[in-house]
């Protein structure tokens, strides 16, 4: 049976042998979830400035802490009609093994802790679905765990380098660097 829990993911002393926490979210009416130990942090959503060049499911850039970081287009991934981002949506920002992003989402519902050996593999419920890494079965509905590190394809990965290479190129005033030295913003996270 899952519960929910509301705090931050708890660390692996705390959480109880064969349980997972997974940030819980939905898209339309779907919910969807990531591990919650990949989660930074959640906010509202803010503006986002568009990024020439980049993959299609990038719907641009935001700063975050002083970093500049990629909005990933969750709807798209999942095959969703397109909509404009509304102030009432969330930015979920997370990390995979290779850098951070932030996923655009209607609404975040909170962490859930699931027994990890009820978690069924997705491809026998959702085959080609690379991204998605399981299926977890709630008393009210199924929710479809992410698997951050396969979100972008490799194709996308290098595009989406390529595309904050330019744009972080672009932004550098003549003679490189930062004239005044007061760096970009607070980069705690």
């Amino acid at each position: 049976m899952a519960r929910l829990v509301m705090n931050a993911a708890p660390t692996t002393s705390q959480r109880p042998l064969g349980a997972e926490h997974l940030l819980v979210f939905r898209l339309d009416d779907d919910r969807y979830a990531l591990n919650a130990s990949a989660v930074l942090r959640v906010t509202w959503a803010v503006r986002i400035t568009r990024l020439p060049v980049a993959p299609e499911v990038v719907l641009g850039v935001i700063d975050v802490a002083g970093r500049v970081l990629p909005v990933v287009d969750t709807r798209q991934r999942f095959g969703l009609p397109r909509r404009d981002l509304l102030v009432s949506d969330n930015l979920i920002i997370a990390r995979t093994s290779r850098r951070q992003l932030v996923l655009a989402v209607d609404q975040v519902d909170g962490v859930i802790e699931y027994p990890e050996e009820k978690v069924q593999a997705a491809p026998e419920i959702v085959p080609g679905t690379d991204y998605v890494r399981g299926v977890a079965k709630l008393a009210d509905g199924l929710v479809l765990i992410h698997d951050l590190d396969t979100f972008l394809s490799l194709d996308e990965e290098q595009s989406l380098d390529r595309a904050l290479e330019l744009s972080l190129d672009r932004q550098e005033p003549e003679g490189g660097g930062d004239p005044g030295g007061a760096g970009g913003g607070d980069d705690a996270q």
